[in-house]
């Protein structure tokens, strides 16, 4: 699967070791920065990995400090279905029900072992469509 991930510099450490993990998995995996500790701005990252899952396909990965910054900027663009996910449970029914194609974590809340599992579960699970279809759809629109 072709996995696009960036962060911040407070989510570097978490990108870097999810990044290693997905290439030794298969994966075919983008990373769009950043790639040291210097302060950068999130939004950057989210616009550079949202354009990309949309432009190109695939789902995407954002960390941040909390997550909740690249979350909100990531759903500013159009198409990005970005769902912040602290858990395996709340990542595989964002795929599920939501169709989430970015998956937003914060490196200071999940950290390195539990940050794995949640990108596993969201990787896994495909969108199950049928009544949740309708919804997705509603959500789509607003992007017109």
């Amino acid at each position: 699967m072709r996995v696009v991930i960036g962060s911040d510099h407070a989510g570097l450490r978490l990108k870097e070791a999810l990044k290693k993990s997905l290439i030794e998995r298969g994966h075919e995996v983008e990373d769009v920065g950043t790639d040291a500790n210097d302060p950068v701005d999130y939004p950057d990252f989210a616009v550079a990995v949202g354009r990309a899952v949309v432009d190109k396909g695939g789902l995407g990965v954002l960390i941040c400090g909390t997550g909740i910054g690249v979350s909100i900027a990531a759903n500013k663009i159009p198409g990005v279905r970005a769902a912040r996910c602290d858990e395996p449970y709340s990542a595989k029914m964002a795929r599920a029900h939501n169709d989430a194609n970015v998956l937003c974590m914060g490196e200071r809340v999940v950290g390195l072992g539990l940050g794995g599992a949640v990108v596993a579960a969201f990787l896994a699970q495909p969108f199950e469509g049928g009544r949740h279809q309708r919804r997705v759809d509603q959500i789509s629109a607003l992007d017109r």
